[in-house]
């Protein structure tokens, strides 16, 4: 099992690093709109962003329009040591943050501010590639799995991803949890659980 995830989320990041920048922003606005469009995301108070690395799904504009609709806005903090995530609360963006874990832009220690998980409507998911099922093949370390299992009940877990990124199967263990929805560019896909 672990060699055909590992396989996998080769095959699907040699893809993802090939495409060209304009195709990365062009379908990463398609899906921010149909992300936009959704109940979920204009009835969420707070929400969770990744910030876009490697040629993910570009999530800079969403992060700018939650804040313009006045949502809260929270992006991830990685605790190494712990495989932890810290939601910290965004009040300027990119103001607020610097290159931290990885390289991944994340709040400065002095605009650092943590936000409970329980706190939390929506998160926005990074991922290598998810099944129509919801199952998701993360980057290999867990921190998302250990993340969302603290969220309150009712929060959603959405996904953002390229169409190519969405595959037959993610070989998905016991321990991972999916998300509620995948956005791409094509549409929404809402697993039937």
């Amino acid at each position: 099992m672990d060699n055909l995830k590992k396989e996998l989320r080769q095959k699907i990041l040699a893809v993802r690093s090939a495409l060209p920048v304009e195709e990365v922003d062009a379908k990463s606005r398609l899906i921010a709109a149909h992300l936009q469009a959704l109940p979920e995301w204009r009835e969420a108070a707070v929400v969770m962003l990744y910030v876009a690395f490697r040629k993910e799904v570009e999530t800079s504009g969403l992060i700018c329009a939650a804040l313009k609709e006045g949502k809260r806005v929270a992006v991830p903090v990685c605790v190494k040591g712990r495989r932890e995530l810290v939601p910290s609360e965004v009040l300027s963006f990119p103001g607020d943050l610097s290159p931290g874990t990885w390289g991944i832009l994340e709040p400065r220690p002095d605009t650092f501010r943590p936000l409970a998980p329980e706190t939390i409507d929506l998160v926005v998911v990074p991922g290598v590639a998810f099944d129509r099922r919801g199952n998701r093949l993360g980057y290999g370390a867990g921190y998302y799995d250990n993340f969302l299992s603290k969220l309150k009940p009712g929060a959603r877990a959405v996904a953002l991803a390229f169409g190519f990124q969405v595959v037959e199967t993610t070989y998905p263990d016991a321990h991972d949890l999916p998300v509620d929805l995948i956005v791409t560019e094509d549409g929404v896909i809402r697993p039937g659980r």
